[in-house]
């Protein structure tokens, strides 16, 4: 099998090195993709953690409208 392959790489005029470069590149490019999903990853749960702080103090903040405004009616 890899001696058809290289064997129709030489008839294409691609040379070993080349083949060698280029299986280097994406190599490295799949690292970067799962690199980049980790840090895709870690950022939508530190946005989340953020959503949950926000949301719980928009509810406190309602509820201490909601007493103030009852103490104004009074």
């Amino acid at each position: 099998m890899v001696r058809g392959l290289l064997h129709s790489l030489v008839a294409l005029g691609v040379h070993r090195e080349g083949l060698r470069t280029w299986a280097r590149k994406a190599q490295s490019e799949g690292q970067g993709a799962s690199s980049a999903s980790a840090d895709r990853d870690a950022r939508l749960a530190q946005l989340e953690k953020e959503n949950r702080e926000l949301r719980r103090a928009n509810t406190s903040l309602k509820q201490a409208s909601a007493f103030f405004a009852a103490e104004l009616d009074r």
